[in-house]
């Protein structure tokens, strides 16, 4: 049983899965709403934000955070990560600048450019917000830090997202999968039961279960895992492809 380690999936900032509404951006005399901030513009947000021009108690930095996470959403990565940051430095409210840092790195990391998100991520932990999304920077930060090849420290940051939050079944995933990645099994199957008690279950963790599992000599369990995985995995692609017809 071999695996791609490539494949390893991390868990995105808080506000990702949001719906994403029309927006506009405050102060009401810009009246910009969401026509007038053209997606491919990589240049509108910065036209409309001059910081020179704009004091930063006259925007809305929530709003600012939605535009974010509408270029996450069509998948215009760079322009988030500018839209991001510039919400983190606009508001006042540490839980909100938080969730911004982690937003931004977590699209940096969809860019592949984790020395980028290693630094959002960072930045992040140093605001004093809220123990779920400081939870979220500790497990992306080890994803990112694992990806840049810092293997020793991404562990240590899997291991303070659970300490953050111990409710966090991701995070306890990715705590199993970096044990997994330094050959402690046993460790690396607690976490992912973890992570499956607190609801947290995708073919991603099976497979790493079902490699625990092999390498605690436990065969045949692992073979019944690892084919649960493929049944969820052909499952999720199967109501992917139904949600895309439907949008046809």
């Amino acid at each position: 049983m071999t695996r791609d380690t490539r494949d390893h999936k991390f868990s995105e900032g808080q506000g990702f899965d949001d719906p994403y509404d029309a927006f506009d951006l405050d102060p009401e005399e810009l009246s910009v709403g969401p026509n007038e901030v053209d997606p491919v513009d990589s240049h509108a947000l910065a036209d409309i934000l001059d910081e020179e021009h704009i004091p930063a108690d006259r925007v809305d930095a929530e709003r600012v955070l939605e535009v974010g996470l509408e270029y996450v959403r069509i998948n215009r990565h760079e322009q988030a990560t500018e839209t991001f940051e510039r919400a983190a430095r606009y508001t006042d409210d540490p839980a909100l600048e938080q969730e911004a840092w982690v937003n931004k790195g977590a699209a940096h990391a969809e860019l592949e450019e984790f020395d980028a998100a290693i630094g959002a991520y960072e930045e992040a932990l140093e605001v004093d917000g809220t123990d779920e999304h400081a939870a979220t920077a500790e497990t992306n930060l080890a994803y990112a830090l694992w990806e840049f090849g810092r293997t020793e420290e991404a562990l240590e940051h899997a291991e303070r997202a659970v300490e953050r939050d111990p409710r966090f079944g991701q995070a306890w995933y990715n705590r199993g999968f970096f044990l997994n990645e330094r050959g402690l099994a046993e460790d690396a199957l607690n976490a992912f039961d973890n992570a499956i008690r607190l609801g947290y279950r995708s073919a991603d963790l099976l497979e790493e279960k079902a490699i625990a599992l092999e390498a605690l000599g436990e065969d045949e369990q692992a073979e019944e895992v690892a084919q649960e995985a493929e049944t969820l995995r052909a499952e999720n692609e199967q109501e992917l492809v139904g949600s895309d017809r439907l949008q046809e």
